[in-house]
């Protein structure tokens, strides 16, 4: 795969001779082999998108849109992090009776909003006593257009609990056509994923739509990214419409893993041509989610993506999940172990919820991540949580994501204080059109043996990783103590001055090369700013992959490199390595010993 290729090509970390790195009062000396270096111990680097939301989450994207991204882009590893709570679709909406423009379940609204499209020469909206309804007294929706085009009517449920994925879905829908025809039908459309392109379709989101009122048998026809099922609809009668959406998109794109999609849209219209009128009442939408209770959502999850389990090879993905009804978290590498989820499902941001929940995923294995910490915070309260809560007892932080210089400054807070956080990237990616163009497109890489999970989960437990911006740089990040990789690690040490021996690896033309030293002097809420000095190498002045560089210790310091673009722009960072006279008091976990 793309890792491996990309440590074979020119390598570009050594310094001229004699540029002083700004701060650190050393000079850097010129390498003194032009060798390429091994791996470290057989390891190699691996590149994942940790941070991604397919069709078990409330976005466009299908597993397949995001494992041809990672395709194109050259990334090793997909992490699935849906959300918990949405893989187990709870509290999400379970009937819609029709009773008003906005009605309550369970304290959360769903919601309609009218649109035209065409040239109608009219159109109502009424919600009425609904006459002989099979479910009783009650109202229902009449919708009517005449003319010429849709009169469409779209539903949705707060914070998209309507949404989720099909494969277990069923719909049920109450209809009674007052003015039907061919040319005056009922439409109900259901917006799916987003697919790469197959056979006879083109890339883009899929649409299946029930056509009602024109047939008098069953019949379905795909164009391209459009399905229609024609359903019969005799006038002036109720049925109960069944919509099996899974079987249904099975037979319309046989060349799909069809549960491979979420319902992210739904609506009503009534469809005419000719100047035809159309009027059709409709009652009890109910969603049947066959399989969402404990974990038969997770067990759902995993039949789906058994799909794709030869489809791209070269490709590795795990499962894994953001837990999100506290401050969110990425949960890599445990047992699948679904938390309790409050109803209605509201987000809790309370710090002591959040730390409980961190203590519950530790129990159930695994490494956890703080997801997006600056959505609740700004950068200087961030730091101090970092420093008086142990930021929170997580693993991992995402600090490769937008704005990454503040992200960067609260980080470079917890490593003066010696706390051990992995430093990831993120791209938070919910569409999988295109990972280029998205507002954080930050890849994480680690030093690794294999792409097994346990594999990655220890590296990044090491903190043996870096992330970087993918479409600007996807060259290799290390940091070496008497030549052991030490990324990460917390070393304690007796010298004055220790050797780190710095990697970089394919440098974008007219980049820098930064190099952060740090103090080590616990701090602690005194004082939660950085104290950093940085030095920086230019890219014409590169000559090697790897460049030594004295570093003075101190009462304690730590060490970590980050490229910058020819603009300026941070794209890429390692995680550092610490220099400590003595360890921390809490000690340093085995998993950064070296």
């Amino acid at each position: 795969m793309g890792g491996r290729a990309r440590l074979d090509r020119r390598s570009v970390l050594a310094a001229a001779g004699g540029l002083a790195l700004a701060g650190i009062g050393v000079p850097v000396g010129l390498a003194a082999t032009a060798d390429r270096p091994p791996a470290p111990r057989g390891r190699r680097p691996i590149s994942m998108a940790m941070h991604l939301h397919a069709s078990f989450s409330e976005g466009i994207a299908s597993y397949a849109a995001h494992l041809d991204q990672a395709r194109r882009n050259a990334v090793d590893v997909l992490w699935w992090t849906d959300h918990d709570f949405r893989v187990a679709a709870h509290d999400h909406r379970r009937v819609v009776h029709f009773d008003g423009p906005q009605e309550l379940e369970g304290g959360l609204a769903w919601t309609w909003t009218a649109a035209t499209e065409g040239r109608l020469t009219g159109s109502a909206a009424e919600f009425v006593a609904a006459p002989d309804a099979a479910d009783g007294p009650g109202r229902a929706l009449r919708l009517s257009a005449a003319g010429t085009g849709t009169h469409w009517y779209a539903g949705k449920a707060w914070n998209w609990t309507h949404t989720g994925n099909i494969s277990d879905t069923t719909l049920h829908l109450d209809v009674r056509p007052e003015a039907a025809g061919p040319d005056a039908t009922l439409t109900v459309e259901i917006a799916l994923s987003h697919h790469p392109a197959g056979p006879g379709r083109p890339a883009g989101q899929l649409v299946l739509r029930y056509r009602l009122g024109a047939t008098d048998a069953v019949r379905h026809t795909a164009d391209g990214r459009h399905g229609t099922v024609d359903l019969p609809a005799p006038i002036g009668a109720w049925r109960r419409h069944t919509l099996d959406l899974l079987a249904d998109a099975r037979r319309l794109w046989p060349d799909l893993v069809a549960g491979d999609n979420s319902l992210r849209g739904l609506r009503l219209g009534v469809t005419v041509a000719g100047g035809a009128r159309g009027a059709y009442l409709v009652d009890r939408l109910v969603f049947d989610r066959a399989r969402r209770a404990g974990q038969a959502g997770e067990e759902l999850r995993a039949e789906v993506l058994a799909g794709y389990a030869d489809a791209y090879p070269g490709v590795t993905h795990h499962r894994a999940y953001e837990v999100s009804m506290v401050r969110h978290l990425n949960w890599f590498g445990g047992d699948g172990t679904l938390p309790r989820f409050p109803s209605p499902p509201y987000r809790d941001d309370d710090v002591e919820a959040t730390e409980r929940m961190v203590e519950f995923l530790h129990g159930h294995g695994g490494v956890v991540c703080w997801n997006h910490p600056l959505d609740v915070e700004r950068r200087d309260s961030l730091a101090r949580l970092l420093v008086t809560r142990d930021a929170l007892g997580v693993d991992l932080i995402e600090i490769g994501r937008a704005p990454v210089a503040d992200h960067l400054w609260a980080y470079d807070v917890a490593a003066r204080n010696a706390i051990p956080l992995t430093a990831v990237g993120v791209t938070d990616d919910h569409n999988g059109t295109d990972w280029r163009t998205g507002r954080d497109r930050y890849v994480t890489s680690v030093w690794a043996a294999s792409t097994d999970r346990e594999d990655l989960v220890a590296a990044l437990r090491a903190g043996q990783a870096w992330f970087a911006d993918l479409a600007v740089y996807r060259g290799a990040l290390d940091l070496e103590l008497g030549g052991r990789s030490a990324m990460g690690a917390l070393p304690t040490v007796a010298e004055d001055t220790v050797t780190v021996r710095l990697r970089a690896t394919d440098l974008p033309a007219g980049s820098i090369l930064e190099v952060v030293t740090g103090d080590v002097d616990r701090a602690g809420a005194a004082d939660p700013t950085p104290a950093i000095r940085t030095g920086q190498v230019l890219w014409r002045e590169l000559r090697q992959g790897w460049h030594d560089l004295p570093v003075r210790v101190g009462a304690g310091a730590y060490v970590r490199t980050q490229v910058r673009d020819r603009d300026g722009a941070i794209v890429g960072a390692s995680n550092p390595v610490w220099l400590l006279r003595e360890p921390p008091p809490g000690g340093v976990p085995p998993a950064r010993r070296i």
